[in-house]
């Protein structure tokens, strides 16, 4: 085992940064240190420099969350994961400049806290990896690493990184996929899958003779289809909404499999 990822949580609502510390150190990571305020962050990573910062969007004090982010970057490349409470559009896109690894949305669960530092975590150990050099080219089979995306879509199949190892999901075996922020969720039999992609890219890239996006939240796989109702479809037991302007699309697709 090697060392405890070491996370740095700036969060100015004691009650909610306790309880992520909680989380964390029961996940096995080390919290460096709990503090309220941007200003303060800035002082504490010159001296203990965390692997992964926890911030929050609307601190209080000189600085909010995202000129924080933005005055670590200018010293420091370290992972920062935004945790935000209803943001609005312009504090999103502002906090896109930064580059974040991830979102996390207030309230959240603690599998959404584990998930978000998981991915991280595996980010940052392929990035060393691809720094070093280590990645392979050899193939057809092998595809090459898109921009921060940790998973390779090819015609027939894509690959998810899960902890170390890297999974296999046919495509034929899709049910449908579902945006989550920066992530999307792939349902498939039997089994749920996070990548670190954006529904747009996922869409973009995927086989287009196999699936549709039918809602901006939502691509389905059109062989997996149950039903077709006036403003959803049903796969495997799941009611997907689908847009006014998508059905006709839906439909004249459906005739032609």
């Amino acid at each position: 085992m090697g060392k405890a990822i070491k996370i740095l949580i700036v969060e100015d609502e004691m009650v909610i940064a306790a309880n992520i510390s909680l989380q964390l150190s029961e996940l096995g990571y080390e919290v460096t240190g709990i503090l309220p305020r941007g200003e303060e962050a800035l002082s504490h990573i010159k001296i203990d420099k965390p692997d992964i910062v926890l911030l929050d969007i609307r601190l209080k004090g000189e600085m909010d969350g995202i000129e924080t982010a933005h005055e670590i970057q200018k010293s420091y490349n370290i992972p920062i994961i935004y945790l935000t409470a209803n943001a609005d559009e312009a504090h999103f896109n502002r906090a896109k400049e930064t580059h974040p690894y991830a979102f996390i949305s207030k309230p959240f669960k603690k599998l959404d806290l584990q998930r978000a530092i998981e991915l991280t975590v595996d980010r940052i150990s392929l990035e060393k990896s691809s720094e070093n050099g280590n990645g392979n080219g050899n193939g057809n089979d092998s595809a090459a690493i898109n921009g921060n995306t940790t998973d390779f879509i090819l015609n027939d199949r894509i690959f998810v990184r899960h902890n170390e190892k890297m999974l296999k999901i046919d495509i034929k075996d899709i049910y449908y996929i579902e945006a989550d922020r920066n992530y999307c969720r792939i349902f498939s039999q039997g089994r749920e899958y996070l990548l670190v992609m954006t529904l747009k890219d996922i869409d973009e890239k995927l086989p287009q003779n196999h699936f549709l996006r039918i809602h901006r939240s939502y691509i389905i796989n059109l062989s997996q289809i149950d039903e077709v109702a006036g403003t959803h479809v049903v796969i495997s037991k799941k009611a997907i909404p689908m847009s006014k302007a998508m059905r006709t699309e839906l439909l004249k697709r459906l005739q032609t499999i």
